[in-house]
């Protein structure tokens, strides 16, 4: 009987405190749109946690879906691409969203990949946009494109 009410009582309190883990968690999400008018919806990523989970251990990533990354300032970003399952097209952008530096099917790693195998990519940006690997072909991407997003709601 102790066991029943022992259950009853911590049971309620497990959820709430995983209720508001997850709600601590989620992604707020914009749409960023390419020259060619094609739209990705974008997750936000704009703590420090979240960059640096990224889209790691993300097994499937749809043609219109990403990532972006939201720093302060423009400064040189570096990406580390440990546990990223899926390849990815990744494009650095300045403050006005001009694409700087863009790098097409970074390929994906796995937990046992070594450290020394594991891409890096870098550019100088404000905001990164993780897209899925072809999007920069697919849309003809280049150097100098400006890609569209709210950044004052960012």
């Amino acid at each position: 009987m102790k066991q029943f009410f022992r259950f009853y009582f911590w049971a309620p309190v497990v959820l709430l405190g995983c209720l508001v883990f997850c709600a601590c968690n989620e992604y707020a999400e914009t749409d960023v749109t390419l020259p060619d008018g094609f739209v990705i919806r974008a997750r936000i990523a704009d703590t420090p946690q979240k960059t640096e989970k990224g889209l790691m251990f993300v097994k499937q990533l749809p043609q219109n879906e990403g990532m972006l990354f939201l720093f302060d300032q423009e400064a040189q970003q570096y990406f580390w691409m440990k546990n990223t399952l899926i390849d990815l097209d990744i494009l650095f952008l300045n403050p006005q969203g001009q694409i700087n530096a863009l790098y097409e099917r970074v390929p994906h790693t796995y937990t046992y990949t070594p450290d020394h195998q594991i891409p890096v990519v870098g550019g100088k940006a404000q905001y990164v946009l993780e897209a899925a690997a072809g999007t920069i072909s697919r849309h003809g991407l280049k150097q100098g494109d400006t890609l569209q997003f709210e950044r004052t709601a960012l």
